[in-house]
C-alpha cells in the first residue's frame, strides 16, 4: 500500500524541486494510484472471461458448433451429455381404434370345416399331319374338339410347343444276328446327328438289363461316344418290355415333356414285366410320347421267304426262335405303344430312309399343338380317362387341307388316347 510519505519520497525523485507544478504532480499521482489499485480487479475479471471463453469454447467443440440440447422425454431415441440423436416429431392424430372383429357363434358340438377347391387341368400334344407326313400348320383353337369318356370338353388354353426336345435315345444291342444289330446302330447315330443345339438327350442299350451310357446332355460328341462303346454285345436276350418300364420309371421324376426313342428288333425274349404291366404304366406316366423304330426288315423279309435257314434258325442266338408272327405280333406292339402317347412307329427298309425319317420325328416333336382343359369330371378316382381329339373346320364341318396342286387330301391326328386321372387318399 502506499503512505504519504511513499508518495512524497516518489515525487520528491521523480519530479526536481525546480520543476514541480503541484496541480499537476497531484493529478498525475491520483491518477497512478487509481490505476494500481484497480489492477487487481482488473486481471480477476481479465481470468474470468477468459476461463469462461475457454468453458463456452469447449462446450461448442463438443456440441459440433451448435448450442447444448436438453433431451426431451418425448425424443424416443438415445441420448448423452450433449444432447438427444433423434428429435422428436410432431405426433401424429391418433386413428380410432379397429372395430373388434365379428366371429360368429360356435356351438360347442360344432367341428371345424375348411373348403379346399382343387381343379385338375390335362394337356395333351396334338400332331396333325397329311397323309405323307406332312405338318398341317395355321390350325386354330376352334379347329379342335376334345372329349373324355365321350363327354366334350371346353379348350381353356392353346398353342404351338417350341421347346427343346428332352429325349431318351432306348437301343437295343444284344448278342443277336448283325442283320439286326448294325441297323440299330446306324439309326441311332442318324438320330443324335438330327439333334439341335438346346436338345437333350441320353443315351441307353439293353440286353439281358437297361444299361446307361451317357445321362443327360446337349452334347452330341458325349452322345457319339457313348454308342461308339457298343463294339461286343454280351447276352442274347432283348428284354424290351423291361427296359421300356425301367426308363419310364426314371423319366416320371423328370419334369416337363419327355420322348422316348426306341429302336428296337421288337421281339421281346425274356422279360419279367409282362404286356399287360407295360401298358399299364404307360397309361400311369404323363407328358411322355414313345417313337419306337422297328429295324431288322432285310433279314426278316430274308426269313420269310427261307424260313428253313440255319441263318433264320439261329438268328436271334442259339435257343432262341423268333418266326414270322413274333415280328408281326412286335410291329402290333409297337403301334401300340406310339398311339397310346401320342407318337408313330417307323419300320425302316433301307439304311437311306433314317435321315428323312429322323427328320420327319423331330418336326412332329417341334410342331404339335398344346392343348390343355379342365375336365367336366373332377373326381380324383385314379381312374383311367379315354381321349378322343378330332379336327373340324371352323363352322363345325370337316377341314379340308388341299395340296399345292389344290387337291384335297387327307389328314392324320395323333395324340394319346387317353391318361389316368390323380388319386387321392380318404
Amino acid at each position: 500500500m502506499w503512505n504519504r510519505n511513499t508518495i512524497e519520497i516518489f515525487r520528491a525523485k521523480t519530479f526536481p524541486a525546480k520543476t514541480r507544478n503541484w496541480a499537476f504532480l497531484n493529478a498525475w499521482v491520483l491518477t497512478v494510484v487509481i490505476a494500481c489499485a484497480s489492477l487487481p480487479l482488473f486481471a480477476q475479471d481479465q481470468q474470468g472471461q477468459s476461463s469462461a471463453s475457454q468453458s463456452s469454447s469447449q462446450t461448442q467443440t463438443q456440441n459440433n458448433g451448435k448450442p447444448k440440447q436438453d433431451v426431451p422425454a418425448e425424443a424416443g431415441g438415445p441420448s448423452d451429455n450433449v444432447g438427444p440423436y433423434a428429435l422428436p416429431t410432431k405426433k401424429p392424430d391418433e386413428a380410432p381404434p379397429p372395430p373388434p372383429p365379428v366371429t360368429p357363434k360356435k356351438s360347442e358340438d360344432m367341428p371345424d370345416y375348411s373348403l379346399k377347391v382343387n381343379v385338375p387341368l390335362v394337356n395333351v400334344d396334338v400332331l396333325v399331319t397329311t397323309k405323307n407326313g406332312q405338318f398341317v400348320p395355321g390350325l386354330n383353337k376352334e379347329n379342335f374338339r376334345i372329349s373324355e369318356d365321350g363327354v366334350p370338353q371346353t379348350v381353356a388354353n392353346f398353342g404351338i410347343t417350341k421347346a427343346p426336345i428332352t429325349a431318351v435315345l432306348l437301343v437295343e444291342f444284344a448278342n443277336i444276328s448283325y442283320g439286326f444289330t448294325i441297323p440299330a446302330l446306324q439309326a441311332s447315330y442318324s438320330f443324335v446327328n438330327s439333334m439341335k443345339k438346346d436338345d437333350w438327350v441320353a443315351v441307353e442299350y439293353f440286353d439281358m438289363q437297361t444299361h446307361i451310357l451317357v445321362d443327360f446332355t446337349q452334347d452330341k460328341r458325349a452322345a457319339f461316344g457313348a454308342l461308339n462303346q457298343l463294339r461286343i454285345p454280351g447276352f442274347s436276350e432283348t428284354n424290351i418290355f423291361d427296359a421300356l418300364y425301367d426308363t419310364l420309371d426314371r423319366l416320371d421324376r423328370v419334369e416337363g415333356k419327355k420322348y422316348i426313342i426306341l429302336i428296337t428288333s421288337e421281339v421281346d425274349t425274356f422279360s419279367k414285366i409282362t404286356y399287360d404291366k407295360i401298358l399299364k404304366k404307360i397309361k400311369d406316366t404323363p407328358n411322355v410320347t414313345i417313337f419306337p423304330i422297328g429295324v431288322g426288315f432285310f433279314i426278316r423279309n430274308f426269313c420269310e421267304t427261307q424260313p428253313g435257314s440255319p441263318y433264320c434258325r439261329y438268328s436271334r442266338g442259339i435257343g432262341i426262335h423268333a418266326g414270322t408272327m413274333d415280328y408281326l405280333q412286335g410291329d402290333n406292339e409297337m403301334r401300340t405303344f406310339a398311339s397310346m402317347t401320342g407318337g408313330r412307329a417307323y419300320f425302316p427298309r433301307f439304311e437311306g430312309e433314317l435321315p428323312e425319317m429322323f427328320n420327319d420325328i423331330s418336326s412332329d416333336i417341334r410342331n404339335q399343338y398344346s392343348i390343355s382343359y379342365h375336365p367336366t369330371n373332377e373326381k380324383l378316382d385314379g381312374t383311367y380317362r379315354k381321349l378322343k381329339v378330332q379336327v373340324v373346320a371352323p363352322d363345325g364341318g370337316p377341314l379340308k387341307v388341299r395340296d399345292q396342286k389344290g387337291k384335297d387330301v387327307k389328314i392324320d391326328i395323333y395324340a394319346r388316347d387317353g391318361y389316368t386321372a390323380k388319386h387321392t387318399v380318404d
